[in-house]
């Protein structure tokens, strides 16, 4: 049976889909042995090219947009580049963070492997900027690093900037790592989440986006459901409705990076 996307919303001009954990959007060299992309299968699900005008991590699910043009697909990507389109992410970090902050803090330029490289681009700094919401925390009786318990954090995330891995990246220079994420996180706790909720994707999703459509110039919201798998881990931790989660800490709690 041929493999479908979720269709978040769909018109002669553009397509977005919910994009689960572990597809990538396009074949890259790193995964030369990857038979599955995005890009392929929305392509021969509905039968015409399609443009993708962001990137989401292959480890992220949620709201990934396509033109079906070029010239819309350079319009959407204006858009992304001049910081007009709102993201909303959800993530499960480590520690308990502040409850709400904003990161400014500029990350090195990643490339993609087909992208030519300045020779003074190498090392290059582009500004970054994230605004993180805290939702809810909770305490798990397990030793994992120093201390007795392990706490965890979910958090609303809006990037103001797009660059690469630019959550991620943020959320370890907060030393409040992603779970699941296995090049900037700590591979204990991404091990206790195995091991207690049967989770092996990383716990970052984009929810929600809100564009001007490039023909029509009126607002667009896409908005995707949160994973059952993403899910499943946030009633476990008892955290029943995410996107009105109650924050339980006491007033004035050590906001520590444990």
């Amino acid at each position: 049976m041929k493999e479908e996307l979720p269709i978040l919303y769909y018109d002669e001009h553009l397509i977005a889909i919910d994009k689960p954990a572990g597809l990538l959007v396009h074949r890259t060299v790193l995964d030369r042995h990857e038979t599955r992309f995005a890009v392929q299968l929305l392509r021969d699900q509905i039968g015409q090219h399609v443009y993708p005008v962001h990137r989401l991590d292959r480890g992220t699910s949620g709201v990934l947009l396509f033109a079906l043009s070029r010239e819309i697909g350079r319009s959407l990507s204006a858009q992304f580049e001049a910081q007009q389109v709102d993201k909303t992410y959800l993530a499960v970090v480590r520690g308990h963070p502040g409850e709400a902050g904003h990161i400014d803090h500029p990350l090195t330029r990643q490339f993609d492997d087909y992208e030519f490289r300045r020779p003074d681009s190498v090392g290059e700094a582009q500004s970054a900027v994230t605004d993180y919401r805290r939702l809810a925390v909770t305490e798990l009786p397990y030793r994992v690093d120093l201390y007795p318990t392990s706490r965890y954090a979910l958090l609303e995330l809006k990037p103001q900037t797009g660059r690469r891995h630019q959550l991620r990246r943020h959320l370890k220079h907060l030393a409040h790592p992603i779970i699941g994420d296995a090049t900037y996180g700590k591979g204990r706790h991404n091990r206790l989440f195995q091991q207690l909720f049967n989770c092996h994707r990383l716990l970052l999703a984009c929810l929600e986006m809100q564009i001007t459509h490039p023909l029509s110039g009126l607002p667009l919201t896409l908005s995707a459901p949160l994973a059952l798998d993403f899910e499943s881990v946030l009633n476990g931790l008892g955290w029943k409705e995410p996107r009105k989660a109650v924050d339980h800490s006491e007033h004035g709690e050590h906001n520590g990076k444990q």
